[in-house]
């Protein structure tokens, strides 16, 4: 039997990720965001939820534009800081030692260190309460070449992004393959 946990925002796994914007001033800002992923296959798409009180907000509708790195291990201190802080009050990148990047495709930054970056133009925005979810078409991913197997595939294992525990608040890695997607369940088509 199941034990109802009421209504909460717990889905498993839930990926870090930071969003790069501009403000008002031009100055990059990054910020570390749970609520988002894949939405769309054509065009690709990926979304981000936001409250209208992060400093990333204004950044989103003023520029028509993000990025998403994907946060990795070996920066899991710098990733969280981006959570914590807020843009308004400290230059994320400056205390970090991050590295903005001016995104040649969309304007918006990202954080050079990440291993993976998604280019996006805001392509709709739909308010759903406490949050809004901004809906970004990718224009490019890039990626550092040590992510890269050896057919030019980007490698989980390589990137070693960031999973975020959204019931214990917590960061985790992932694991070596423990199955073939889209393989291993033809054993029950008869």
């Amino acid at each position: 039997m199941k034990k109802s946990v009421g209504a909460k925002t717990l889905l498993f796994p839930t990926p870090v990720l930071m969003v790069g914007t501009y403000d008002q001033n031009g100055r990059p800002n990054l910020m570390n965001a749970a609520w988002g992923g894949i939405c769309c296959s054509q065009p690709p798409c990926v979304a981000v939820s936001l409250r209208k009180a992060t400093y990333s907000y204004n950044g989103i509708v003023e520029h028509k534009a993000f990025t998403v790195g994907i946060a990795c291990q070996s920066k899991m201190a710098e990733a969280d800081f981006c959570g914590i802080a807020s843009g308004r009050d400290v230059d994320k990148f400056a205390v970090t030692g991050l590295t903005p990047v001016k995104s040649d495709l969309v304007d918006a930054p990202y954080a050079e260190e990440f291993p993976v970056v998604l280019e996006c133009r805001l392509l709709h925005t739909i308010e759903i309460g406490l949050h809004t979810q901004f809906i970004g078409e990718i224009i490019d991913v890039k990626g550092d070449e040590h992510v890269f197997d050896e057919d030019g595939l980007l490698d989980i294992m390589k990137i070693q992004p960031l999973i975020f525990d959204t019931s214990h608040k917590g960061y985790h890695g992932v694991t070596p393959s423990i199955g073939k997607a889209f393989s291993i369940g033809k054993e029950f088509q008869k």
